[in-house]
């Protein structure tokens, strides 16, 4: 009798822990059918609301798209309606690090432009026999004093009048200089001071001072610069930080992109959301809203503006003035890379920086220009740099070399190229020496 009632009390207790592995087993699979059915549900539902988003005109299409919550859900926006925490969540699912995720959101961007096969506007700067000349007094005529401005103002006027014949000598800053920069690819300008860096920028961006006697051809993709308004397509940027003071960083950013516009960036968006419903492909809704965004001008808050201040390490500083000599501001540091963005926010596709480096470490200005040659490489554009000392891993982000010296070019090349070239001409680069700083001292 104890054999057998220990026998039936252990199939009593086998049979019962297998109902509780069984209820535990089709528990655990509820759970996993509800919550695959609960992903369907909502693919089913960001569908549907995508369907009707495409329904809409191109002018309403374009302001509308689907921003996911905290929850996961999507939900239908108006791009013009998007509040600094939406913008700050949407940049951060992009870009957490900007030293890590930029290159990704960038490719993100070109993917999507090429799955539909459009091609991205590019810029090739030409210049051809390009002379400057200025009529400038030497000597302690040229000093700014009273007594100076004052005979200036006399001896033009009678110059002005055929009276007396004027006093000014010609100085050429360039004479007859020739080269290409070309689009998908970073051109370092290298070259010891007053050798005509600024001048050739300013040439190359149509932003030279008119009294200056210019004479050649420069054009942009064959056009030359009085059949369009080279301003639109190319941006210089200055070594020279000229801010008004009493503006935050975001304010000044926000300011630059509304006098600046959107470009051809609503254009381009067009005939990519034309293409992709002809093609029934439904893109990631983060990279749409963010591409819509930017096609959006003239707002007090701007999603490019948001994008610039993470990229260049502005986001802790945006709400700090930006302070002059008579204001407490912001760092030189920071105020040089608020003169980045300025440029940076805007359309333009052909860049030209002068001296970006000055009042920056070397950290820094590697992490902008690498960020420059991500946006190069990724989106086709166009850059014409000058550094005066840049470090070797800053030296080792550019593709192209242009080596200036007394107002003529004495090397335009490939990067790799560069010390065979002189090999040649017979300066060889010592062993512990920067390639960099050999060019700076074999001019």
């Amino acid at each position: 009798m104890e054999g057998s009632d220990i026998y039936r009390g252990s199939n009593s207790l086998r049979s019962t822990s297998f109902r509780l592995r069984r209820n535990k087993t089709t528990s655990s699979e509820n759970v996993f059918s509800k919550t695959s059915s609960s992903c369907e549900e909502e693919d089913d539902e960001e569908a549907l609301k995508w369907a009707s988003l495409e329904k809409l005109p191109t002018y309403n299409r374009l302001r509308k798209g689907l921003l996911a919550t905290s929850r996961g859900v999507a939900n239908e926006i108006d791009i013009t309606e998007l509040g600094f925490q939406d913008r700050q969540k949407l940049l951060d699912r992009l870009i957490k690090v900007a030293e890590e995720d930029n290159e990704n959101f960038l490719l993100k961007l070109r993917e999507r432009i090429d799955r539909v096969g459009l091609n991205i506007p590019t810029v090739e700067v030409r210049f051809e026999h390009l002379n400057v000349e200025a009529e400038v007094l030497v000597g302690s005529r040229a000093m700014p004093t009273f007594l100076n401005f004052a005979i200036n103002r006399v001896e033009s006027v009678l110059t002005f009048l055929h009276i007396m014949s004027s006093k000014k000598k010609q100085v050429t800053i360039f004479k007859d200089v020739s080269g290409i920069i070309k689009p998908r690819r970073m051109t370092l300008l290298l070259g010891p001071p007053s050798s005509g860096k600024t001048t050739l920028l300013l040439a190359l961006s149509g932003k030279l001072d008119p009294s200056l006697k210019v004479s050649g051809r420069v054009s942009y993709n064959g056009h030359e610069m009085n059949e369009f308004v080279p301003q639109r397509t190319a941006a210089y940027i200055s070594q020279h930080d000229v801010h008004i003071g009493e503006m935050t960083v975001r304010e000044t950013l926000t300011f630059s992109a509304r006098c600046q516009g959107v470009g051809s960036r609503y254009d381009l968006l067009s005939e990519l959301s034309r293409r992709e419903k002809e093609a029934k492909i439904k893109p990631d809704s983060d990279i749409d809203v963010y591409m819509k965004a930017t096609t959006i001008g003239g707002q007090e808050a701007s999603l490019v503006t948001d994008y610039v201040l993470k990229i260049l390490g502005l986001d802790i500083c945006a709400n700090t003035m930006v302070g002059n000599e008579m204001l407490r501001g912001i760092s030189g540091g920071q105020r040089k890379r608020v003169t980045i963005g300025e440029m940076l926010v805007g359309p333009a596709n052909a860049l030209f920086m002068d001296e970006i480096s000055t009042g920056l470490d070397s950290s820094t200005t590697f992490q902008i220009v690498s960020s420059l040659k991500q946006y190069v490489h990724i989106l086709n554009g166009t850059a014409f740099i000058s550094l005066l000392q840049p470090t070797p891993e800053t030296y080792e982000l550019f593709d192209d070399i242009v080596l200036i010296s007394d107002g003529e070019i004495i090397y335009q090349g490939p990067r790799e190229h560069v010390l065979d070239f002189f090999h040649c001409m017979g300066f060889n680069c010592p062993e512990r020496k920067s390639v960099a700083d050999f060019l700076q001292e074999v001019n």
